[in-house]
């Protein structure tokens, strides 16, 4: 398990050639999958702006390793637009408010979202629906639903 402000900054280095390519700037989130599709690089030449998530060989405390210079090339990779969740407002389906994201716990092997802290408490990746430019929006706590009054 890794935290998205533990990976921001990392060194992004080729594991075939041990070329640096950049740094984490960020990391951008396919709420469909509830995954990291791809590192958004820092110093990075043009061509490797943007890395997919399946390029990755290892995230660690010091480095991000990738296959190679050829898995940065960007003709085969679409990625979904990148919205930065971290600082970003949490809200249910049905609009309830639960503070704002202050980290984001990821599985650095598989690129699985754990968890997203917030400022109202833990919420498991798996209910994450959505992330926009306003918010993200995640499935509604059943357990946190009112039973009605009789």
């Amino acid at each position: 398990m890794m935290l998205f402000t533990q990976a921001q900054g990392l060194p992004v280095i080729t594991a075939d050639e041990a070329e640096p390519l950049g740094r984490v700037e960020s990391l951008t989130i396919d709420a469909h999958t509830r995954s990291i599709a791809c590192l958004r690089l820092s110093q990075a030449p043009k061509h490797a702006a943007a890395i997919a998530w399946d390029a990755v060989e290892a995230v660690g405390p010091d480095a991000v390793i990738v296959r190679s210079r050829t898995a940065t090339d960007p003709g085969q990779n679409t990625f979904p637009t990148h919205h930065e969740a971290l600082g970003r407002r949490v809200l249910t389906e049905d609009g309830t408010s639960h503070g704002t994201v202050k980290d984001i716990a990821f599985d650095n092997t598989t690129g699985q979202l754990r968890t997203l802290y917030t400022a109202l408490g833990d919420i498991r990746g798996d209910r994450l629906l959505g992330l926009g430019s306003y918010a993200v929006v995640v499935r509604a706590d059943p357990s946190l639903t009112k039973s009605p009054q009789p």
